[in-house]
């Protein structure tokens, strides 16, 4: 598998074409993913493995060049002994939030991975089901938005800075105790099969330049440079900081709409960018708007150091259609 198309392009080899994947490739949007769920609660579907095997592997009849795995971020922290249930329009919301160090000291920092058996069963399951066709990728929460929902605050962060001002001590505790969680989950992840993986920090973004500094871009360098095993990719939601996201070891990194994807391949060229179609293009676009927009990012990308993705994930309301089309010309023009 370290040959296959996606992780040679990770690598910053030269390809045959630009490959193709999206975030939440495997949801909603998709009505074979609602066919498979059958109602299920979120975690109930998520933690039935046979099930979220067939969840997750229902985008491959698009011709994607990897399969993600389908679970939660907070499946982390569930198993360092903090359970979250899912709450509708709002997301995940722990039952009791993390407020002292007491709490914090309650969270498991080396959590038994019989306590997230489940997706390591699953990442077994389909890598056993591709059988080599595609490579497998695994993810974690970054600890900044992991901490945001284990506080109770999710993408609140007016909240999320005010308890680090009046907390200072309780805050940077759990984003250290998450870093090294996460190290070891994505290492676990690793050895259960998962050829890449991919750091989410959905939040970050939208902090400032220190407190990026202080609250995300160092736990990206901690985990970066201790899970080395396979290729790596930082996702920072609509992220300003492009130099930050460039010097935290990430072998690729992911771009959202507010980067030229041509200007940061020229500033970077040691480095792998992915990205950078219009996830709400999908939602309430056509298939030629699709279609334009995907030539016209692979056209940025130049057919090196790309692989071609959303600037974010896969809305529910995005048109089957018009990911149809996203896959189908990517790979079509997308060859040398």
């Amino acid at each position: 598998m370290k040959d296959h198309l996606l992780i040679r392009a990770a690598r910053g080899e030269a390809v045959e074409r630009v490959p193709v994947w999206a975030m939440r490739q495997a949801g909603r949007w998709d009505p074979e993913f609602n066919r498979i769920r059958s109602g299920l609660d979120f975690y109930a579907f998520s933690e039935n493995v046979e099930l979220s095997t067939a969840a997750t592997l229902a985008p491959r009849r698009f011709g994607v060049d990897a399969i993600i795995l389908f679970y939660d971020i907070t499946t982390l922290t569930i198993a360092m002994g903090l359970p979250f249930r899912l709450m509708p329009d709002v997301g995940p919301v722990p039952e009791k939030p993390v407020r002292t160090k007491a709490d914090v000291d309650k969270l498991h920092g080396r959590p038994d991975p019989a306590a997230y058996r489940h997706v390591l069963e699953l990442a077994a399951a389909v890598k056993k089901e591709l059988s080599g066709e595609l490579p497998v990728l695994a993810f974690a929460g970054a600890p900044f938005t992991l901490a945001s929902y284990c506080l109770g605050f999710g993408k609140d962060l007016s909240l999320v800075r005010i308890f680090a001002r009046e907390h200072p001590d309780v805050f940077a505790m759990l984003l250290e105790r998450l870093t090294y969680a996460t190290i070891d989950f994505l290492k676990e992840m690793i050895r259960a099969g998962a050829d890449a993986w991919q750091l989410f920090d959905s939040w970050a973004g939208k902090l400032s330049e220190d407190e990026y500094d202080r609250w995300a871009q160092r736990a990206h360098k901690v985990i970066f440079s201790a899970v080395t095993e396979t290729p790596r990719i930082l996702f920072v939601k609509n992220c300003p900081y492009l130099t930050a996201m460039a010097t935290t070891g990430a072998d690729v990194v992911s771009l959202g709409t507010r980067h030229d994807l041509a200007a940061a391949r020229s500033e970077y060229p040691h480095l792998v960018f992915q990205g950078n179609v219009d996830d709400q293009l999908l939602r309430t676009g056509t298939p030629d708007d699709v279609i334009h927009s995907t030539l016209a990012c692979l056209k940025a990308g130049g057919g090196r150091n790309h692989i071609i993705n959303l600037a974010h994930g896969m809305n529910r309301d995005a048109k089957v259609e018009n990911f149809a089309a996203f896959v189908a010309t990517a790979r079509g023009a997308g060859r040398k």
